[in-house]
């Protein structure tokens, strides 16, 4: 299989399926001198990782992270750091339950890549969706991990704002209620609509969708290229690239479709510093595939889990019809867990960008790692 990097100068590879012995992935191109540990990246897979309430698969992965390699440090330094060779990062797979996916090895789940899989390659991995599987973000979420070590001064925070038909109050955002449930959410009576809902839904066999929104603050303004090397384009693409994600919008996105001119268009005033100030951001912090310097603001849906109980009708590989039913452990909104994938998505591309700037223009914006680490020396 062809096309698992993704990035210009921060690259990525990943590699692992669902129910083999492990997943990993290679980020090329992290510049030397970051200082970087296995546990900075464990917080972040700590987020995205299975089992954590009722409400997601209770397939129980620990996500434990190792650094194989681009990482050096001796008792001389303060603490490791990212050496600019490859950074190969592995994660085992511990709980698989391969048995419980027998009855689907020749039937095509509805609504999962099993057929399209099967005809493009002729053979496909029916143990939990292989390389198709939500398992797969895993390396993604410990890519992310490294990006957000590159973006010094950039926070980046997703929440769940849909579930179904029911989307959050943004009269009642609260970044730190997102912390205080296991939806992401930012709205606490949200959330705890949430729980009923997803409950019911559980009981029935069935799944629901969800929509994620992103928001990255503190980027620098002059990121992405015009045409075929936008901001916006890169991010689509890769929030797209996210398993069961159907469609992304920047911004106002779809809604902008239904404002006027006038209104769409985010007026500008003097700011401090030569740089204007906006009165609104409907342009999600982009324009002409260019940061502003505004928040960048992302949203992206996710289909509902096909792995259902519920009863479908399909057909096998032979062709002969079929009744699928699929068992075993599985989210019955996978938009949850998305929402840490989302967040590294968005950090891999930002710092990408950052480096291509950085490459054609110079040091346009702050740079952090301009000055080499000075090793802490101790006796030689």
């Amino acid at each position: 299989m062809s096309h698992n990097t993704f990035g210009h100068l921060f690259r990525v590879t990943t590699f692992g399926e669902s129910h083999g012995p492990a997943l990993g992935c290679v980020v090329d191109g992290c510049p030397p001198g970051i200082p970087l540990t296995e546990a900075d990246i464990q917080g972040e897979l700590d987020r995205r990782k299975p089992g954590q309430s009722r409400f997601t698969t209770q397939r129980r992965e620990p996500d434990a992270v190792r650094i194989l390699s681009g990482v050096f440090g001796d008792e001389r330094m303060a603490g490791p750091v990212t050496t600019g060779t490859p950074i190969a990062l592995l994660i085992e797979n511990v709980d698989q339950r391969s048995k419980d996916y027998a009855a689907i090895r020749d039937a095509y789940r509805p609504g999962h890549a099993d057929y399209a899989y099967d005809v493009k390659y002729g053979v496909r991995d029916y143990r939990g969706g292989g390389r198709s599987s939500a398992r797969e973000t895993a390396a993604r979420v410990a890519a992310g991990a490294i990006a957000r070590r590159i973006l010094s001064g950039v926070t980046i925070r997703g929440a769940l704002v849909q579930m179904g038909p029911h989307a959050v109050d943004r009269a009642n955002w609260d970044w730190e209620e997102v912390h205080r449930n296991p939806f992401f959410c930012p709205d606490a009576r949200a959330a705890a609509l949430y729980e009923d809902y997803l409950d019911g839904l559980r009981k029935e066999g069935s799944s629901v969708g969800a929509v994620i929104e992103v928001v990255a603050e503190g980027v620098p303004p002059g990121l992405g290229a015009p045409v075929y090397a936008k901001l916006d384009a890169d991010l689509a693409g890769a929030l797209m690239s996210i398993n069961a994600v159907k469609g992304v919008e920047i911004g106002e996105g779809f809604a902008s479709a239904a404002l006027r001119g006038e209104d769409n268009a985010d007026e500008m005033r003097p700011g401090n510093g030569g740089a204007p100030t906006f009165l609104s951001n409907h342009a999600g912090g982009i324009l002409g595939g260019i940061s502003t310097g505004q928040p960048v603001v992302c949203r992206f849906a996710v289909k509902p889990t096909s792995s259902i109980l519920t009863p479908r009708s399909s057909v096998t590989r032979y062709g002969e019809p079929a009744e699928v039913m699929t068992k075993g452990r599985h989210d019955p909104c996978v938009g949850i867990r998305a929402v840490p994938v989302g967040e590294a998505m968005v950090a891999c591309v930002l710092a990408d960008h950052l480096l291509r700037h950085r490459a054609q223009v110079g040091a346009g914006i702050p740079w952090p790692f301009d000055k080499p680490v000075e090793p802490v020396l101790g006796e030689p």
